[in-house]
């Protein structure tokens, strides 16, 4: 009966909270996933819209005798203004909508709080974006550990130009004046254009960065969706920088969705699946009747719709690049979409297109043997399921860490080619600048072109997969990684326990 007793009073609680955004709950819920994989009580803290997103992956993981579950507090939608159901930030939301969400996400704090000490938690997993949750943490006596999204290389960058400001050497906004990012393993150089506008300048946004670097250092560590094969040498130089623990436990979205239910629906909400599977059914269909390596992948993340001319952009350079595509189509609410009405009646005649407008199912599509290449906007979320699948990439950077994330692809490892955008900008605006159809197809034709550049980028692109792959088997450096951060939770547990 002790030894029993003994095994309650050791196995760790963990509690799990992404921020209210697809891109940040995917790759949290994943590791929350796989830590109950690996014998750890987890619940998962989520607003009922968020959790719409993961329950069907949390209830099947539950069914096969895991400890996992979520727990919904209520968003105070009324509170703040907001019509109910409307608690995420994503591509449909207004901008007006986007400061009562974060304010609605404040007004939680103190119940969640209040959660992770009712529900006993022995360690809080935190997005980024909650850095107040370090304090929390410090308050019961219990480790914190940030999910920092985007690439170890991208968290890297920003310390570098942090530390050592060296964009404030270049006077002019021109294009072709670069700078070197001082102190990392590659030579790398970059545009001051192409840096969030936060490190150019401080603004509001420079703040909260602030502030979540802070509760970084404050924290017990930090955890990266990434395999050491892919960045060890950021992984090895940001955790001296920072002079934290730090673990890389990526690939998440290939370790987590080994099930094919899990790899269709990952993202997208119960009640958006209903009269989606004929669609997905479709588009893998199709894909099924193409020659290996043909298809060209277009999707720039949950975040993005463009404007009508940069569409009319993309969709003549695709049309004249002569491969076949699949493009995921978001276009901005209230522009007239006739063009791509017709263009898509167009490519669906020739069978040489095909368009899913909205979410994809898209660790099925990349997986699928026919895709060749991806044209990416460097939401890391992609790049790991590009990386995992073996594929070269595109790169058509937008805003957040996404330019760092290219230079990581493009100059680092070689595995991607830049479609040529110049200019950071804030999500959700677009600014003046529209990517030609030339320099698109330019960047399309060597990404899947038959030249030595071409192939030698696609073989780099192999090997990767393969490494994700052996990253996460037993003795894979990550697998290795989350079951010494597992044991070292465990003892934390235990000194708490013998009062030590």
């Amino acid at each position: 009966m002790e030894s029993a007793k003994e095994e309650v009073d050791t196995k760790i609680k963990v509690m799990f909270l992404p921020f209210a955004s697809t891109s940040h709950i995917i790759p949290m819920v994943d590791i929350a996933r796989l830590f109950a994989m690996h014998g750890v009580d987890v619940t998962i803290i989520a607003t009922p819209v968020a959790a719409s997103l993961f329950q069907s992956s949390v209830g099947r993981d539950s069914s096969l005798g895991r400890s996992i579950r979520t727990h919904v507090v209520k968003f105070p939608a009324a509170e703040v203004g907001l019509p109910v159901g409307v608690e995420t930030f994503n591509a449909d939301t207004a901008p007006d909508m986007l400061p009562k969400i974060g304010k609605g996400l404040n007004l939680l704090e103190k119940e969640i709080e209040n959660l992770f000490e009712e529900l006993e938690a022995d360690c809080i997993v935190t997005d980024m974006f909650y850095p107040w949750t370090v304090d929390a943490a410090a308050r019961l006596g219990i480790p914190r550990l940030i999910l920092l999204a985007g690439s170890c290389f991208a968290h890297s960058a920003l310390h570098s130009v942090k530390t050592y400001a060296p964009h404030k050497d270049i006077k002019s906004d021109s294009t072709d004046d670069k700078f070197s990012l001082p102190g990392l393993p590659h030579r790398l150089k970059m545009t001051p254009l192409q840096l969030p506008d936060w490190l150019r300048e401080p603004n509001g946004y420079t703040h909260l960065m602030e502030m979540i670097r802070d509760s970084e250092r404050r924290s017990y560590g930090s955890v990266f969706d990434s395999f050491y094969e892919l960045e060890g040498e950021y992984l090895d130089h940001y955790k001296k920088a920072m002079g934290t623990k730090s673990w890389s436990l990526g690939p998440v979205s290939m370790w987590a969705n080994q099930d094919a239910a899990d790899k269709a629906g990952r993202g997208q909400a119960k009640l958006e699946q209903k009269g989606k599977e004929e669609e997905d059914s479709g588009c893998l269909k199709w894909l099924h009747s193409k020659p290996e390596n043909s298809v060209l992948y277009v999707s720039f993340g949950s975040m993005s719709k463009f404007p009508s001319l940069q569409l009319v952009e993309i969709a003549q350079a695709l049309e004249d690049s002569g491969h076949d595509f699949m493009w995921v189509v978001k276009k901005k609410d209230g522009e007239d979409g006739s063009f791509l009405e017709e263009f898509e009646k167009r490519v669906k005649a020739s069978n040489k297109g095909y368009l899913i407008w909205g979410w994809a199912p898209q660790l099925l599509i990349l997986e699928n043997p026919a895709i060749g290449g991806i044209v990416t906007h460097c939401g890391w979320n992609t790049v790991m399921e590009s990386v995992n699948a073996g594929l070269a990439m595109a790169t058509w950077p937008m805003f957040a860490e996404q330019f760092f994330n290219e230079k990581l692809l493009v100059d680092a490892l070689k595995i991607g080619v830049a479609v040529g955008v110049k200019e950071w900008r804030k999500w959700q605006q677009f600014g003046e600048e529209v990517v030609k159809k030339d320099q698109i197809a330019k960047a399309i034709a060597l990404l899947m072109g038959n030249g030595e550049e071409s192939v030698e980028m696609r073989r780099r692109a192999r090997e990767l997969s393969d490494a994700a792959k052996r990253a996460i088997k037993f003795g894979g450096s990550s697998h290795t990684n989350l079951l010494q951060l597992i044991q070292e939770l465990e003892s934390l547990k235990l000194d708490r326990i013998n009062g030590k």
